[in-house]
């Protein structure tokens, strides 16, 4: 009876052949197997933008719920025409000027990057890969045909790749913050506009690595709206209880043109990072 046993176990067994670890998706979405995907979400973009000569970015942040103006113009028919949320349909059609914002200053800053002389793609658009004006900064890099990157992030809701990333540069994180990790690391410039608990994210965490000295290098940060950014944020409270050091609020700037962007962006740029290439990693 042993002896069938074994011979039918031999049967079983013969031709098989164990998964490698590394193809094991059983193991691989385990909890044993996360520091390999927290790994992988560093090693693979870093593979990538060395294999498509990515040197830094320009990184634009901001809400996924802004509107184009086009988009906008037809809610706010539509409200009025089927009784609808008018006053907010106006508000969206108002905030949809960041939109056009974004998407121009990224245009220019793209067209801008592709004159500079180098082997290297120089300060390339970099968005979190979404609607809204991460859409905007992505579409007018993709109108000036210049390659622009996607950070996107698996979300419940409102998060979706817009439609133009470079598509070789799209990516999707699992891991918030190893795609902050991509978001800083590349980063010569950052520019915020308005949003909400996620763009106030991202702009305190750039601020606390720039005011701690842990960036490492240069970062021109530009607040895009005075307007919003003055009535949602009171930094100066902050200065008179003494929570922080009226230094600090200079470490960004706040511009209500693309004019104005541009011209503190490539005037910083070239001063930090083309000049004296050595300023920073």
């Amino acid at each position: 009876m042993a002896n069938d046993t074994e011979d039918d176990r031999r049967k079983d067994n013969k031709g098989f052949e164990p998964t490698k670890a590394y193809k094991d998706e059983t193991f691989l979405g385990s909890r044993a197997g996360r520091p390999l995907r927290i790994m992988s979400e560093f090693v693979e973009p870093e593979n990538r933008f060395e294999r498509y000569n990515i040197s830094d970015t320009i990184v634009f942040f901001g809400s996924a719920r802004t509107l184009s103006k086009q988009e906008s113009e037809k809610a706010l028919a539509t409200a009025a025409h089927n009784g609808g949320d008018v006053a907010q349909a106006q508000i969206d059609f108002e905030m949809s000027k960041y939109y056009e914002s974004a998407r121009e200053l990224s245009f220019k800053i793209t067209e801008w990057s592709k004159s500079l002389k180098g082997n290297t793609k120089r300060f390339v658009v970099c968005t979190g890969g979404g609607p809204g004006i991460m859409e905007a900064a992505n579409r007018g890099a993709c109108e000036a045909k210049g390659n622009n990157i996607g950070l996107n992030i698996s979300l419940p809701f409102e998060q979706h790749n817009n439609p133009y990333i470079t598509r070789e540069l799209a990516f999707n994180f699992h891991y918030f913050f190893m795609r902050k990790f991509w978001f800083s690391y590349l980063a010569k410039a950052v520019v915020v506009f308005p949003g909400g608990y996620g763009t106030m994210d991202e702009f305190f965490e750039l601020m606390t690595l720039i005011s701690t000295k842990k960036m490492g290098k240069p970062m021109p940060v530009i607040l895009f709206g005075r307007e919003y950014w003055d009535e949602v944020l009171n930094l100066e409270a902050m200065v008179k209880y003494g929570t922080i050091s009226a230094s600090d609020l200079d470490l960004f700037i706040k511009v209500d043109t693309v004019d104005e962007g541009f011209a503190f962006l490539t005037e910083k740029l070239t001063e930090y990072h083309i000049d004296n290439p050595g300023g920073g990693m």
